[in-house]
């Protein structure tokens, strides 16, 4: 009988899907990147997640008896009813390992804490706050109702109302031809004429756009668009007080927090947010580095619930799937190769 070695980690977000697949000693075998596997941004995410999956398949040569599990951490999943979009994602033919769904924050605080007590303040595709505690508790912001408009879609939208409200002074002119420039038109005229129009029928499409522009947001605020600016403080102060409400759920008065997300790794927002909790009240709050990225966080939660240990070694051969995931993305969007150290 073939020996079950080999484990596969999902990041599914709402922008893209990275898939990495490991050996059970942590020696990355192959790696993918493909679509969206949010069901909210794209209507072809089985296609997206099941490529992705035989992808790092067949680049690694991985035959379908060897894999002990799959963890996928997918965008969206955030209610039991969810599954019935999300388990038919990873239901590749021919598959029969098991498979364990959560939410991508989950993989991704496993990949940025090991999977011990922190916070993570994820703002990117989409915004969520995650607390594991030193009991082992699980805790989301959402669990308070409380949700920080720190989404790029979010962003974009923010900053084209301040403008379109005639909300802008001398510190804003770049941000504005930036803002003409996305939407190809000439004037504020012309953008009011798009916008009282509703923008494009189509949500998906429209949030796309939207998030899109949120880089030009981030980077104007950092060079001093006022505009900018207010639109990410308003945001930054929704994602301190979602930390607090989490960091309250926590014995210890250090509190770690990571920040992941095109938005929350923006330097502004790292700037911004690491002085917010410099101030903070009830807990002490540190600023670390994610250690995993979320993809290897869910290669980390397969061994787990594969009842396979998770050590040291483990750990620091996952260590270079970070850089393998980043140059992959920048050569293209949809690729898949394996891995020769």
């Amino acid at each position: 009988m073939q020996q079950k070695d080999v484990v596969i980690g999902i990041d599914g977000g709402g922008t893209h899907t990275r898939v990495i697949a490991a050996d059970i000693q942590g020696n990355i075998l192959a790696y993918a990147i493909k679509g969206s596997a949010s069901i909210y941004r794209e209507s072809s995410v089985q296609m997206n997640v099941q490529s992705a999956i035989r992808d790092v398949m067949s680049s690694g040569g991985i035959e379908a008896d060897r894999i002990a599990g799959i963890a996928a951490g997918i965008a969206g999943y955030d209610s039991p009813e969810d599954l019935e979009w999300i388990t038919p994602l990873t239901a590749v033919p021919g598959l029969a390992c098991p498979r364990w769904h959560v939410n991508d924050a989950l993989i991704a605080h496993y990949g940025a804490h090991l999977a011990r007590p922190g916070i993570i303040a994820i703002a990117g595709t989409g915004s969520i706050l995650i607390a594991i505690n030193e009991e082992g508790r699980y805790l989301r912001n959402y669990d308070f109702h409380h949700y920080a408009a720190s989404a790029a879609r979010l962003l974009g939208y923010e900053a084209v109302f301040e403008v379109l409200a005639g909300h802008t002074g001398s510190s804003d002119e770049r941000l504005v031809a930036r803002m003409l420039a996305h939407w190809e038109v000439q004037s504020l005229d012309e953008l009011y004429s798009q916008a009282s129009g509703g923008f494009d029928a189509d949500r998906k499409a429209r949030d796309r756009c939207f998030g899109r522009f949120a880089p030009a947001v981030t980077e104007e605020a950092a060079l001093g668009s006022a505009a900018s600016i207010r639109v990410c403080d308003r945001a930054i102060r929704q994602m301190k007080t979602g930390i607090e409400l989490l960091g309250a759920a926590f014995k210890q008065d250090h509190v770690p927090v990571a920040f992941i997300g095109s938005v929350a790794c923006s330097s502004y927002f790292q700037a911004r947010l690491q002085e917010e909790l410099e101030i903070a009240t009830n807990k002490q709050y540190s600023v670390v580095q994610p250690q995993l990225p979320p993809a290897a966080g869910a290669i980390l939660y397969a061994l787990e619930q594969a009842g396979l240990p998770v050590t040291d070694g483990i750990i620091h051969r996952l260590q270079p799937s970070g850089l393998l995931l980043r140059q992959a993305l920048e050569q293209s969007s949809f690729t898949a190769s394996p891995f020769h150290p």
